[in-house]
């Protein structure tokens, strides 16, 4: 975090990246000084509601945040920009995207929490486009035209007030993250779920936990050790808090009913109950703790990575190691499917495993509900999914150094890589066939 102070004494010359986040009303001309070097700036947490028409005077400026301010329009300006490949505009008052302000070399646009109503045709233009986040906003349909956009691969459309999804989105040929909950096509799933949730979940008082300390935290919520019951008899849980009414995929009271609606299965974290009379009014699910031996395959998406986990430099698994991995997880999505539900973000970052092969999968927070009895609809929805899993398949195996012994089932395991991968959606194999297939590859060890 930079100042303002610092910025006007010359002190930020020559840096890449600023940050200033210190209750801006105008746009600091200040900033034009650092035009030879400045790549990424965040002027997130001001007052901001415009942008100077000079902005495309930063020539390297590739990266731009501005997300809660006072933006009641997207700049047109920042189409001007040439550099320009990330826009984030999160949580202002944005009631119109005009057609100018999407420059052609986007490949990351995040206009989640605001109030927008549609998208211009010209966003098809963007045909470098990889993530688009537009979740709470009023959104009642998609432009036909974002289908000209066939590198997108993940896909926040929740919490908007769309009556279903358009048959040209399952052709996307790289579409794999997707999330939808929230809307009122969905409305029927989720209410069901939430009231089962009343009869079949147990309410957990607040007052009869302890919290002991932060496990983590994501974009939906925080999550804590937490200790139920006197000392005698205590059991250690851990407690997931939702903050806000809004995150980047979407609304807690989906996740809340997706976590509610997938049941039990050995591959998922054991839901134990629901938190009521919380003091600050936040919902809350309790769930088991897991072990310390459980952690997560990779880290998070970078800026420049995008929409691929980064793993560490020196990150390698055994053959059989990624085969206990990917069939893990392949049967938790199995599962899920069985059940309505889409998760949505099927990554390596929410992938925990233990050095013996065990699995979870985690974060509910992209997932969305539908229904199962709609046959057509789920299959494209598990074929969706499928890519997502072929991208995780593919980490795996780019990580695995592999004996001459052990070709046989690595061919077989590239092959299903390549078939989940599939650029004709409709090709992919559906859940139950990549789980049978990944169940006969293990009969090659």
């Amino acid at each position: 975090m930079h100042t303002l102070q610092q910025l006007r004494s010359g002190a930020l010359a020559g840096l890449q990246r600023v940050s200033l986040r210190c209750g801006l009303r105008e746009f600091p001309d200040e900033l034009f000084q650092l035009a030879e070097h400045l790549e990424i700036l965040d002027l997130s947490g001001n007052q901001l509601s415009s942008l100077p028409d000079t902005l495309p005077r930063l020539q390297r400026l590739r990266i731009l945040f501005c997300s809660d301010n006072c933006f009641t329009e997207l700049p047109a300006v920042l189409g001007q920009c040439p550099q320009l490949r990330m826009i984030g505009f999160k949580a202002n008052q944005i009631r119109s995207v005009p057609a100018g302000s999407l420059p052609v070399q986007l490949r990351w646009l995040t206009l989640t929490d605001n109030q927008i109503t549609s998208l211009p045709a010209q966003i098809g233009a963007c045909t470098q486009l990889q993530k688009l986040l537009l979740a709470g906003n009023q959104l009642r349909q998609l432009p036909p035209s974002l289908a000209a956009c066939q590198r997108l691969e993940l896909l926040r459309i929740a919490a908007n007030q769309l009556d279903g999804l358009p048959d040209w989105l399952f052709t996307l040929p790289r579409l794999s993250w997707l999330a939808f909950g929230g809307n009122p096509f969905c409305a029927t799933q989720e209410d069901a779920a939430l009231a089962r949730s009343q009869t079949e979940l147990p309410d957990i008082p607040w007052p009869a936990l302890q919290i002991q300390h932060l496990l983590g935290e994501g974009a939906s919520g925080r999550i804590y050790q937490a200790q139920r019951g006197d000392a005698g008899t205590a059991q250690t849980l851990a407690l997931k808090l939702f903050k806000g009414h809004m995150t980047s995929d979407g609304l807690p009271r989906t996740e809340m009913a997706a976590c509610i609606a997938a049941g039990q299965h050995a591959q998922l974290i054991p839901l134990l109950g629901r938190i009521r009379e919380q003091s600050e009014g936040l919902d809350g699910l309790a769930m088991a703790l897991l072990g310390p031996e459980f952690r997560p395959l990779a880290g998070p998406p970078s800026l420049d990575s995008c929409t691929r986990d980064v793993y560490p430099a020196d990150c390698q698994f055994a053959l059989e190691q990624a085969l206990d991995i990917a069939t893990g997880m392949a049967d938790a999505l199995r599962h899920l499917h069985a059940h309505g539900i889409l998760h949505g973000d099927v990554y390596a970052h929410n992938t925990l495993y233990t050095a013996q092969g065990q699995t979870r999968l985690s974060d509910f927070g992209a997932a969305s509900l539908y229904p199962v009895a709609q046959s057509a609809l789920a299959a494209r929805l598990q074929r969706l999914e499928a890519r997502a899993f072929g991208c995780l398949l593919e980490e795996l195996l780019e990580r695995c150094a592999v004996p001459e012994s052990q070709q046989a089932l690595y061919a077989s395991l590239q092959t299903l890589r390549d078939d989940c991968l599939c650029a004709v959606p409709a090709q992919r194999p559906l859940l139950t066939e990549i789980t049978k297939r990944l169940a006969a590859a293990r009969q090659t060890t």
